[in-house]
């Protein structure tokens, strides 16, 4: 009896020491300060945009900074909008995901409501190292972009631009970044690679840069030969497609040295083939974008791929049914499917939607009936759509169903909602315009070896 009573006292004890070890880590300091307690989460996980040069609008790297911002930055996290990560981790985990603990947010809540205090200044932590110009690190080779002017009141522009370049001799790279000027304007870019064999272009330089599709009468045949693209024999070089990308708050893809990657030809051209310019009713503007290159030890051993189903689906029988047709004041339900012939295993995921989306969600179905989740966002966000890579890669056997579901809200009450009063609403046979709308599932992939689903897709 007495050993009996002795084991439950212990794991009494036990409980209460668990207890007090949890409620201790979750508690919240009587006086919460910004060197002591708001600057380590800010540091931690906002000012990788919010600083000077960064993303974001404004900074908030100093005391002032983020004083004047504490309402602001109380309230967005509260309603967790800041740091913005669209996808429901729950569902899914993906490497370098964006969020704040329930303590986080309340410290930043109580920060603000009770004047948001200083603090010793010998606390506060040191601000991060980053990387100037670029989201990802520094860059080996910096390319500029024919600058571009925005008249004031322009509207939704969509250009095909050149960036050529000649280097001492092959290459090879593993990330290729674009980086936009004028972060405001530049809505999104689709970047291919034109490779050209060293003695079959004399000058990859010739030829105009940028070329209005909207404003010129010129077939995309007609505009290559105006850019200057086909070799001095009148063929064409090769083409390798989705090579530098750039989305709202997306940073281009790094994974682990051999995955991925590009070989770059001694002479070539990126061929951003949907460089997408956004509304300006202030100012006129001046964009001056980039693209960031870093390089590789040696070529890919497994070189990525890539298929999309939805709106302009990679293979044409994976289309958005029932279609993209979105009556005025109705919510729609559309779906996308596509049952893979091989084994693969997926690294990144991307969906894509316009200011009508309300919710996505993407999971393969097995044969053996058993499902894999994806992704889901609950809430979508058009203004932050990123490429959402997986802590691993996910083996997805063949005959299965990739299925993405999406939900639009063409009613008064979706805020985003371009029209007032509300109007039909399609997909325009493939129109980028962000009144217009889309639906696309985007996966990367590669063919499934062996143990994959155990490799790490973290750069650590």
């Amino acid at each position: 009896m007495k050993m009996t009573k002795r084991i439950v006292c212990a794991a009494g004890m036990l409980s209460v020491l668990l207890y007090a070890a949890c409620a201790d880590k979750d508690s919240i300091p009587a006086t919460v300060t910004f060197t002591e307690h708001v600057a380590p989460i800010l540091y931690s996980n906002c000012t990788i945009c919010h600083r000077p040069g960064g993303a974001a609008h404004f900074a908030l790297v100093t005391y002032e900074d983020a004083r004047k911002n504490a309402g602001a930055c109380a309230y967005v996290t509260r309603e967790r909008m800041m740091p913005p990560w669209p996808a429901d981790p729950g569902y899914t985990e993906f490497v370098g995901q964006r969020l704040l603990s329930q303590r986080d947010i309340n410290i930043l809540d109580k920060w603000a409501k009770e004047g948001s205090p200083e603090g010793p200044k010998d606390k506060l932590p040191k601000l991060p190292v980053y990387p100037a110009g670029s989201m990802v690190g520094t860059p080996d080779l910096r390319i500029a972009v024919q600058p571009y002017f925005l008249p004031k009141n322009s509207y939704d522009k969509f250009l095909l631009v050149k960036v050529p370049y000649e280097l001492p001799a092959d290459t090879f790279a593993a990330l290729i970044e674009f980086v936009p000027g004028n972060k405001n304007m530049v809505h999104h870019v689709n970047g291919d690679l034109v490779k050209y064999e060293f003695d079959k272009k004399k000058d990859v330089f010739a030829g105009e840069r940028v070329v209005n599709m909207a404003l010129d009468t010129a077939t995309i045949v007609q505009a290559y030969v105006r850019l200057g693209l086909p070799n001095d024999d009148g063929s064409y070089p090769v083409l390798q497609k989705s090579v530098v990308n750039f989305l709202p708050g997306a940073s281009g893809q790094k994974y682990p040295e051999g995955i991925g990657g590009y070989t770059l030809p001694r002479k070539g051209a990126f061929l951003l083939n949907d460089l997408h310019y956004g509304f300006t009713n202030k100012d006129d503007v001046m964009d001056s974008s980039y693209i960031n290159i870093f390089f590789a030890k040696g070529p890919p051993n497994r070189p990525v791929r890539e298929f999309q189903i939805g709106t302009l689906s990679s293979f044409g029988n994976a289309p958005v049914l029932p279609d993209l047709i979105i009556q005025p004041n109705t919510i729609k339900n559309v779906y996308s499917r596509y049952v893979l012939p091989d084994d693969i295993s997926i690294l990144t995921v991307n969906p894509h939607m316009h200011l009508l989306g309300k919710s996505f969600k993407a999971y393969a179905v097995q044969p053996n009936g058993d499902t894999i989740k994806l992704i889901s966002i609950p809430r979508w966000d058009f203004n932050w759509q990123y490429f959402y890579t997986f802590k691993k890669m996910v083996k997805v056997p063949k005959g299965s169903a990739i299925i993405a579901e999406g939900v639009y809200d063409n009613t008064r009450q979706n805020l985003n909602n371009p029209n007032s009063p509300p109007k039909l609403v399609r997909d325009n046979n493939g129109s980028m315009k962000a009144t217009d709308e889309m639906f696309q599932f985007i996966v990367t992939y590669l063919p499934y070896q062996a143990g994959d689903e155990n490799v790490s897709l973290e750069n650590k």
